[in-house]
């Protein structure tokens, strides 16, 4: 441009002092790792963990009296199972009475206390910055416990979760944070509510990173890290170190049992295909009642009532169960009755909209099957070396992650509530293969089916943004299109309308005969018909400049670009901020993008994007 428009000896160059936009450089700001902000984040997040550890013993202790209450007729806040209660059949009664309540609260207090929380607190992280309201922080729990302590067949996991991802949200909203800090609080509650359950802080942390967070990095990770080691120091105290479900005396598995588990694992994956179906298949059939929405828990607690009159063990929260099919002394048709009437029970009760969770029901759903297909390995097979145990705790895990989408959490949770590493390997085959048959024959989970039919996208893959990983300088072109601060506006506008090389660019630098920058000016500016066609490029530079290093990132310039709304960034020396050393704009950025996308034979090789700040426009 300046060869064509300017006089090669013609006029002299602009001054730095004559150079306002170069008084205010806007360069991409220095990250870092973990900084002030990430250390006030964790101060935050070590109080939420405590405080989300209070808060389950709270709950639990609320639950067991609501139980004593609504089956024992005793006032006792000992966490107790409702299955030896003497009511007869007007236990069917009890849950109805605690599900008109519910409905009561939905309906005046809060919708958000309906469901298992996750789902609900995915889509406030999603759509509104984490904000979940304060009143949740209070009702979550007392609708939870009553449902609970009343004969739901859920576990406190579920609410303790969602309870302590709305007190991180609240913090996070009465506090001055950033939408990315209170997600980051939203999950550390979430993950302190998990690990002050079952004391599994690792599994919570990776339970919040694949369904909350939906990133890895340290200025998120570590709030959540410390929250969930702090509830969990706070549940050591109160009950102690052992793990929540003893498993001893397992054998190694040799490799035609880890085939067993592989297969099973597949098996897994068919089972939490269907249970996520019939749980909104469910939900479907009550959007269909020509009733309130207020009254379906109340309809889905008669199924409670009535599958609990017949099997008392599928009332509550039935952690009992899970620890008798992890021990083996629950078999036969107790377990087969046991499975299918906890799925009945909860799956109805569920789909109806109460208060509850999804944890402990498929920990007992899955274990149930796993202990069955075990024991069907063991009678037809008694060489290949299958435990039922393990089966039973690989279809505990399994199916969660299956249904969830959470395969770390659910291997990780799987170990820490027994601490047997033994079962690790069966546990990575049998959790994968699950996975993968419910990413084949499912498109949504049981945690983003509801919010998915919302419209509403939900990330499953987190990956290392390709921008982060290539600098500026790779991607330069040296070749630029310039013009020179002298030349008039009318001389430019001729030159821009006789569609030259490069005269089809939204913005140019302005470089003076001795290479230096002057600033910039966009093709808006230039051809604004208020600028008089007398006045010098250099009268109407932009007051503030953003330019980028070549050390810089892609990352960094698309963040600079976004910030101040450019479409090309001057790159210029760092130790000599005069010397243009070349541009980069959104194009060359997007050409960097599709070589990414070759990479991962997303398209054809043979495809190319010229790159619109080269001197010379490629021919196609």
């Amino acid at each position: 441009m300046q060869d064509n428009l300017s006089d090669k000896t013609g006029g002299l160059p602009v001054a730095p002092s004559m150079n306002p936009a170069l008084e205010s450089l806007h360069e991409p700001k220095s990250s870092t790792v973990f900084g002030k902000r990430g250390v006030k984040i964790s101060l935050f997040a070590i109080m939420l963990g405590i405080a989300s550890g209070f808060i389950a013993q709270i709950l639990t202790a609320l639950i067991g009296l609501i139980t004593n209450l609504s089956f024992y007729g005793k006032f006792s806040f000992e966490f107790i199972s409702p299955a030896d209660n003497h009511l007869g059949i007007y236990v069917i009664i009890v849950p109805v009475v605690g599900a008109i309540i519910i409905g009561l609260m939905a309906r005046y207090g809060s919708q958000g206390i309906r469901g298992h929380g996750i789902p609900e607190a995915m889509e406030k992280v999603i759509l509104n910055e984490s904000k979940i309201p304060p009143r949740l922080t209070f009702l979550k729990p007392i609708s939870a416990a009553i449902s609970i302590g009343t004969g739901g067949p859920f576990g406190a996991e579920g609410p303790i979760i969602a309870t302590g991802g709305a007190l991180g949200s609240f913090i996070g909203q009465i506090v001055k944070t950033t939408a990315a800090e209170r997600k980051t609080l939203l999950a550390a509650g979430a993950a302190a509510g998990m690990a002050a359950t079952f004391g599994s802080p690792v599994s919570a942390v990776l339970l919040s990173i694949e369904l909350l967070l939906f990133e890895f990095r340290p200025l998120s990770l570590i709030p959540v890290v410390l929250a969930s080691a702090a509830a969990t120091a706070l549940r050591i105290f109160f009950e102690g170190s052992e793990p929540i479900f003893e498993l001893s005396g397992l054998t190694q598995p040799g490799n035609t049992a880890l085939i067993a588990y592989l297969l099973m694992g597949g098996i897994f994956g068919l089972a939490s295909v269907y249970v996520t179906r019939a749980v909104y298949k469910i939900e479907d059939t009550f959007e269909k009642l020509p009733v309130h929405w207020m009254w379906w828990p109340a309809f889905g607690a008669i199924a409670v009532g009535i599958v609990g009159y017949f099997v008392p063990n599928t009332l509550g929260v039935g952690y009992d169960n899970i620890a008798n099919i992890l021990n083996g002394s629950l078999a036969g048709n107790a377990l087969l009755i046991l499975f299918l009437a906890k799925f009945i029970s909860w799956s109805v009760s569920l789909g109806s909209g109460t208060s509850g969770g999804t944890l402990a029901p498929l920990f007992t759903i899955g274990g149930g099957l796993g202990a069955m297909l075990g024991s069907a390995a063991v009678f037809l097979f008694p060489d290949i070396g299958v435990d039922t145990r393990i089966a039973a705790l690989v279809g505990m895990a399994a199916l969660f992650a299956g249904s969830a989408r959470a395969l770390l959490a659910a291997i990780i949770f799987a170990f820490e509530i027994t601490m047997q590493p033994i079962g690790l390997l069966p546990l990575l085959a049998g959790c994968s293969s699950a996975y993968i048959v419910s990413s084949l024959m499912m498109k949504h989970s049981i945690m983003t089916e509801k919010i998915a039919r919302r419209g509403i996208r939900i990330p499953y893959e987190y990956e290392a943004d390709f921008l982060d990983q290539v600098l500026v300088r790779d991607c330069v072109s040296s070749n630029v299109v310039s013009i020179n601060p002298l030349d008039t506006i009318e001389k430019i506008r001729t030159w821009l309308a006789s569609s030259g090389e490069g005269s089809f660019f939204h913005a140019y630098p302005l470089i003076d005969e001795f290479g230096k920058l002057a600033g910039i000016v966009t093709r808006r500016d230039l051809l604004n018909p208020a600028v008089s066609p007398d006045k010098k490029a250099a009268d109407i530079i932009t007051k503030s400049l953003a330019v980028v290093y070549p050390d810089n990132t892609l990352r960094e310039a698309v963040d600079l670009m976004a910030e101040h709304d450019v479409s090309l960034l001057p790159v210029i020396d760092r130790k000599n901020k005069m010397k243009v050393v070349g541009v980069i704009s959104r194009t060359d950025i997007l050409k960097q993008r599709r070589k990414n996308l070759e990479k991962r034979h997303l398209y054809k090789k043979s495809l190319e994007i010229p790159s619109f700040t080269s001197k010379k426009r490629e021919k196609k």
